[in-house]
């Protein structure tokens, strides 16, 4: 089997800009991969990440490097020991993927083992700032039933109260970013037991997340940071209640979904989220959202142009990926 490999590097503006607890982004950094056998082709998107070391130049360059295995046909599986976890083995597996479902005339979900797909409600991202900021924000997304506040670290209790103001009838889940400590843990934590959020997202830094241990709250306690594939997912358990599974993370939709069965059989929630990127990073993680209990997969929807064909939002309604888009 011969195949031709192309990777391009795009960028899509971010309509108003996105801020976390790291730092703010007016666009989209993404990496696609194409894989071609002549008659079909196979794309896959990834986004690396600062936090974990990566750069849109060293992602490059590990998918360079495997570029000779993949034209030679290396499978998908053979790839889990090929590539380490991370951004460029996601563009990978989802390229395979997606080039194995053309090929086939399947599904990415029939060849998964996948019922048919449904319609998934996914969270709707609210950048963090100051406490009036997000509440205006937060307002012209009320009516969306998921809401995800991004959070800062001190003065969180006013942010989280600003925005339960702005939005009384939305599920709220926070996403901290690593920015709490002992200066801000206890005071944050009631705020968001008061405004009643149903989930935190890593609280803690993922070094000094054994201050979780055992830790009882009526609020899920999710980890993100301190979670990318199955090694040490067991250790996890007496820290937190869910995980969210991000495909740049464990490094494809083949590891995800064997991620999502120990996790599962672990019983942890399950949270499906993502980096920010446009509907091609989206589609392959609707096949793990299907046994989902909280979805975040919003990228497009924080975009000032998705890439077309994209996917299909009806409000907060996210739709299964047509073909011509991926799997």
């Amino acid at each position: 089997m011969s195949r031709s490999v192309s990777i391009d590097l795009e960028s899509f503006e971010i309509a108003g800009g996105f801020t976390i607890s790291r730092g703010s982004r007016t666009h989209a950094n993404v990496l696609v991969t194409t894989l071609t056998d002549g008659d079909h082709i196979g794309r896959g998107e990834c986004v690396p990440y600062a936090r974990y070391g990566e750069t849109m130049e060293s992602v490059q360059e590990q998918i360079q490097e495997i570029s000779p295995l993949l034209k030679d046909g290396l499978s998908r599986h053979a790839l889990q020991e090929a590539m380490p976890a991370g951004a460029a083995r996601n563009a990978v597996d989802c390229a395979l993927w997606d080039l194995e479902a053309k090929q086939t005339g399947n599904s990415a979900a029939e060849i998964a083992g996948i019922p048919p797909l449904s319609p998934v409600t996914t969270a709707y991202t609210i950048s963090v700032g100051t406490p009036e900021i997000m509440a205006e924000k937060t307002a012209k997304a009320a009516h969306r039933p998921l809401l995800k506040v991004k959070l800062g670290g001190v003065g969180d209790d006013e942010r989280i109260e600003a925005v339960r103001k702005a939005a009384p009838d939305s599920t709220l889940i926070v996403d901290a970013n690593e920015a709490w400590d002992d200066s801000c843990f206890a005071t944050n934590m009631a705020a968001c037991e008061a405004a009643g959020v149903a989930l935190i997202e890593q609280p803690l830094p993922s070094k000094d997340d054994s201050h979780l241990k055992d830790f009882s709250s009526k609020i899920t306690i999710c980890a993100d940071e301190s979670l990318h594939t199955r090694d040490g997912l067991e250790d996890l358990r007496s820290r937190y209640d869910a995980i969210n599974i991000k495909l740049d993370k464990a490094g494809g939709l083949t590891e995800a979904l064997a991620l999502l069965d120990q996790a599962k059989a672990l019983e942890f929630e399950i949270m499906v989220g993502c980096m920010l990127g446009t509907s091609l990073a989206m589609a392959p993680a609707v096949l793990l959202a299907q046994r989902a209990d909280y979805v975040d997969l919003d990228g497009p929807l924080l975009l000032t142009q998705d890439r077309a064909p994209g996917l299909i939002f009806e409000g907060s309604t996210l739709f299964p990926p047509r073909p011509e888009l991926w799997g």
